[in-house]
């Protein structure tokens, strides 16, 4: 089974999440789409015509979003199959969530990794 198959996101805390939007986007020219977070866009290798995006955001300092870790970042992997890759990492004694998030642009699970970070896991719709 494959595990991960990319980056889906990169998530962080700030203090002042909207200047720091600004100063990216004037200084690294990184833009937001309206007040949603940052996508790149992009094709896979093995399948061109597969579009695929890693999704890079900014979190108020105290989100709760993050839970149970207290880590200023969270990283988002893709994969292909959430249900099968949850049950091998539960047998390989990884700490898993029981929450689940399901929404149309894919669902979502998180783990915890040795030093208490927190782990999306998404698996985005089978187009």
């Amino acid at each position: 089974m494959k595990r991960v198959t990319g980056l889906g996101g990169v998530f962080f805390k700030a203090d002042d999440p909207e200047r720091l939007y600004g100063w990216y986007e004037k200084h690294l020219g990184v833009r937001r789409e309206g007040q949603e977070a940052v996508s790149f866009n992009w094709r896979h290798a093995d399948d061109p015509q597969k579009p695929g995006m890693t999704v890079w955001a900014i979190f108020q300092k105290d989100t709760k979003y993050f839970n149970p870790s207290r880590s200023s970042f969270m990283m988002n992997f893709i994969v292909e199959d959430l249900d099968g890759l949850l049950a091998v990492l539960r047998e390989e004694g990884v700490e898993v969530d029981p929450h689940r998030e399901d929404y149309e642009y894919g669902r979502f699970a998180w783990v915890m990794d040795p030093e208490g970070n927190r782990i999306e896991l998404w698996e985005p719709p089978k187009r």
